[in-house]
């Protein structure tokens, strides 16, 4: 019996002690989402309500569980009794939850979200059964919001590290067979297989050879890695043990954004417990097996999200892109073999490597085996971090998961800044690599951004582009010089200066530069211009032929308006200007000064009425708009 047996052991039989509880558990959603709503400001009136009424009860922090709209999350399991879940807790209904469930014994059942049964229990109905959960399938995020990312036990106890122990029963290429079998591909965004860069990996020759974590999380609105490393450190980790075997590399490294600090936290807490626990240094477990982990905290660029700029990153220099080959497998780190998989790929490895790739082959669709997360933001009702096979429908994701949205719906952007804006005729496309591919976009990390028809496709697509072109690293020109020329173009156009033109020289750069720029942020940079342009091109020449912005956002193309016979006098727009320019008492229609209007589109957004309009402004002669 090895040292982690023993471990496994005692960390097995204190998790039945758990769940067989003698004094109540609290558990408090703590992950960033939770800690932005409030969560720690819940933990200390938790711990005082427990003070004061002297009662000995066990507090803990768990991750995020997935949906963020509902955060905090405050469960309550009581000796005996089912765990029960309450949403959007606030100082005075935590007061209520505690009395309820502490003092009085029974769940606040007007209050309740949802238990962790299978069956409703007076009333409160499954909290897997809402409808967000539901149609999930969790695999990655099997363990998250369930479980203390910061206790190794925890996670022993749910069989954490059960398939590197399988992998160390195997040789390292049964252990790439398994993943090829598994028909794992990469979840970082070009989706290659994985089976195949570790092939390549292993047998090039070298006596050092690295494994690099890519944690460089860098799209406006993705937080998938963040969550699961916050929520569930030890499956990255244990992923990395696996990898690093298979491909015979001895050191592994976490390149990861020093904006997520509670994330580094947890990795380097993970750490300090693998090598108590035996798990890292030498003959790890008494094999022949050899690995030792770091953290390396990048800057920010989102440029060093691309293989070759992480690398130059890591070795203390600019991070800019290669040209290849040499591929990283062949010719990475220091000159070494170099496999840099995603956060969520190392994640994916334990479960594989623990129920079999049959198993796995269950989830998904031919050639896009097994589940992917998402950050599923913008103007979708139930926002929040899902997990769904690959395949799902858009349409699913969308309306039967995320609720669909309060207006009508525009557009999905998958893929993040470098994917492309779908519209309604692709609700039914499933969501694979080969799919969004045909359609114009990509996969990405797993960033799922919905738009409405308050948005403007044209503002939304000059947006990602002016941010791509701001993160490029300037090495080669198509980027360099390309994404300047068309933000200058949709600058234009969003303020009315637009030509028809525009839209062929939009187009013929979009395809200069996908065809010559060096690296993946330059060659996918032009999706959101060319999706848009090809989905929605009648909005463009409406900005250009109309002045008109129909989403009522282009500043430069509109002005706003009191409908006298819409406003009812609410005030409700007066309040949220801030110059002044609304006046009028109240009960009565509304006047609006345009000279002090500056188009903050704050009484446009709060009126319940449709009283605000904004109307297109003529700025340019007719025979300019031809």
């Amino acid at each position: 019996m090895n040292k982690l047996t023993k471990h496994i052991i005692s960390a097995k039989k204190k998790w039945e002690e758990l769940l067989d509880n003698k004094e109540p558990i609290i558990y408090v959603g703590a992950a960033s989402c939770g800690r932005a709503a409030g969560a720690l400001d819940l933990l200390t009136e938790i711990n005082a309500f427990l003070k004061e009424h002297n009662i000995e009860a066990r507090v803990m922090q768990v991750g995020c569980i997935g949906p963020c709209y509902l955060e905090p999350l405050v469960d309550i399991k009581m000796p005996g009794q089912q765990r029960i879940s309450y949403n959007n807790v606030n100082a005075k209904t935590l007061a209520l939850i505690l009395k309820s469930h502490l003092l009085e014994g029974k769940p606040h059942a007007k209050l309740a979200l949802g238990h962790f049964g299978k069956e409703p229990l007076n009333g409160i109905q499954p909290f897997y059964e809402l409808p967000m959960l539901k149609p999930q399938v969790r695999i990655v995020l099997r363990n998250c919001g369930l479980i203390d990312p910061e206790d190794i036990d925890q996670y022993l106890a749910v069989d954490g590290y059960q398939g590197f122990m399988n992998a160390l029963k195997m040789k390292p290429e049964d252990v790439i067979g398994v993943v090829h079998q598994a028909g794992l591909r990469g979840r970082g965004g070009a989706g290659f297989p994985t089976f195949r860069k570790w092939t390549v990996c292993r047998n090039s020759p070298g006596e050092q050879k690295y494994l690099i974590c890519n944690a460089d999380e860098g799209d406006p609105g993705a937080f998938m890695n963040r969550s699961l490393i916050e929520s569930d450190p030890h499956a990255v980790l244990e992923g990395m043990l696996i990898a690093g075997y298979a491909i015979g590399a001895s050191k592994g490294i976490i390149y990861i954004r020093a904006e997520y600090p509670l994330a580094i936290d947890r990795l380097k807490s993970a750490i300090k417990q693998m090598r108590e626990y035996g798990l890292l240094g030498k003959n790890i477990l008494g094999s022949d097996f050899s690995f030792d982990i770091k953290i390396k905290e990048g800057a920010g660029a989102f440029v060093c999200g691309e293989e070759t700029a992480l690398i130059g990153s890591i070795e203390g220099k600019r991070g800019m892109p290669k040209s290849r080959p040499p591929f990283p497998a062949v010719s990475g780190l220091f000159k070494s073999p170099t496999i840099i998989n995603n956060v969520e790929t190392l994640g994916t490895l334990p479960n594989i490597l623990r129920n079999g790739a049959e198993w796995y082959n269950k989830f998904g669709k031919e050639g896009n085996r097994g589940t992917k997360t998402f950050s599923l933001v913008g103007k979708v009702r139930r926002p929040g971090l899902i997990e769904v096979q690959l395949g799902t429908p858009l349409r699913e994701i969308i309306f039967d998961i995320g609720g669909g949205v309060q207006k009508n719906f525009k557009a999905i952007q998958t893929g993040g800044p470098s994917g492309g804006c779908l519209s309604e005729e692709f609700l039914d496309l499933p969501v694979d690599y080969e799919s969004l591919a045909a359609a114009g976009s990509i996969m990405g990390s797993g960033g799922l951004i919905i738009m409405d028809e308050d948005t403007c496709i044209v503002d939304v697509a000059k947006y990602f582009l002016d941010f791509t072109q701001k993160e490029s690293c300037g090495k080669c020109v198509p980027c360099r010089v390309g994404t300047r020329h068309m933000v200058e173009i949709l600058d234009r156009i969003t303020h009315g200066e637009g030509n028809p033109e525009d839209l062929l020289a939009l187009r013929t750069l979009g395809d200069t530069i996908k065809k010559g720029a060096l690296c993946g942020l330059g060659q996918t940079a032009p999706n959101p211009v060319l999706t848009t342009l090809r989905y929605f091109r009648n909005e463009y020449l409406e900005h250009i032929k109309d002045n008109r912005c129909r989403a009522v956002v282009c500043k430069d193309l509109i002005e706003y308006r009191v409908i006298k016979e819409k406003c009812t006098g609410c005030q409700s727009c007066v309040r949220v200007c801030p110059t002044g320019a609304i006046s009028g008492p109240r009960s009565e229609p509304h006047n609006l000064d345009k000279t002090k209007c500056i188009k903050c589109r704050s009484c446009y957004e709060i009126c319940r009425h449709d009283a605000i309009a904004g109307d297109a402004i003529v700025i340019r002669s007719a025979e300019k708009r031809t």
